[in-house]
């Protein structure tokens, strides 16, 4: 077994720190991510998800700003954005999403605004890359005691409104002949998809952020027709994929020395091949 793990990952991995806060904050990401990614599936919201986690770039390029902890910048403007869509509350789906796609403009046009200033004023040359496409090796071991609090709320949240939820999000009519309070339960829902694409962020940036969070539980979808079932498939697929691709990073600084790729590539690169091969079972089982 120690053969098999030294063959795999190169030498001092389970012991860097780095490493390790990768891998816990990677794993809650991933936890999150794969519950609320399968409403977002089922709503058909998967723009809103992708326009909640560009629109959060900008907070985390005023965290640069600010010098505060960037989980609450990329929270604090995804909040703000998904609030801004619910308010609006327009109901078709057309109409909506051009809202999404004003929201998202004038999110990325802040974030552009506020990595300038990060640039000409604090030196932060690094801030785009972080920012736009991750940087898990190098996040705080002080974000982890936050970032578990706030994956373990939202898995909270999502048990207690787990019927009114999927009833909304399959029916909404039905559910509000049934007494649902659509409305609410919407809010409560894009609140917990600006948690899930704010973790993601952390990890693999805000623009490939929409891919842990739509491509584990789309590729669950695909295979079974369960929420709960595919919820579970989704949460196991991030965390393998959010795991493979921790490692394939690390093992890469060995491969061209002293220049290993990025975290978020390997991970939405092993996302896509699972998807990939979910379309190819679904094609076997046809025959």
């Amino acid at each position: 077994m120690n053969s098999l793990i030294n063959f795999i990952v190169e030498p001092g991995f389970f012991s860097s720190n780095p490493v390790q806060t990768a891998l816990i904050v990677g794993s809650g990401t991933a936890i999150v991510s794969g519950v609320v990614g399968v409403f977002t599936v089922i709503r058909g919201q998967s723009f809103a998800g992708h326009a909640l986690a560009d629109v959060s770039s900008a907070g985390g390029a005023l965290s640069f700003l600010l010098g505060i902890n960037p989980l609450i910048g990329l929270l604090g403007m995804a909040l703000l954005a998904s609030l801004t869509m619910e308010i609006i509350d327009i109901r078709r789906a057309r109409e909506r999403d051009l809202m999404t796609g004003i929201v998202l403009g004038a999110g990325l046009g802040l974030a552009a605004l506020l990595l300038y200033f990060d640039v000409t004023t604090r030196s932060t040359t690094g801030a785009a890359v972080t920012v736009m496409f991750g940087s898990m090796f190098a996040i705080s071991p002080t974000i982890i005691p936050l970032a578990l609090w706030l994956g373990a709320g939202a898995v909270a949240v999502i048990i207690v409104i787990y019927r009114p939820l999927l009833l909304s999000s399959l029916d909404k009519e039905l559910a509000q002949v049934m007494g649902i309070r659509t409305r609410w339960v919407s809010t409560f829902y894009l609140m917990l998809l600006s948690l899930a694409v704010t973790l993601s962020a952390m990890t693999v940036g805000a623009v490939l952020s929409t891919a842990l969070l739509i491509g584990p539980a789309a590729t669950a979808l695909r295979i079974t027709r369960r929420p709960l079932m595919a919820m579970l498939m989704a949460t196991i697929l991030g965390l393998v994929a959010t795991w493979g691709g921790i490692v394939l990073a690390y093992d890469s600084f060995y491969w061209t020395p002293g220049h290993g790729w990025p975290v978020s590539f390997f991970i939405v690169a092993l996302i896509f091949i699972a998807y990939l091969a979910s379309t190819h079972l679904i094609r076997l089982k046809g025959h």
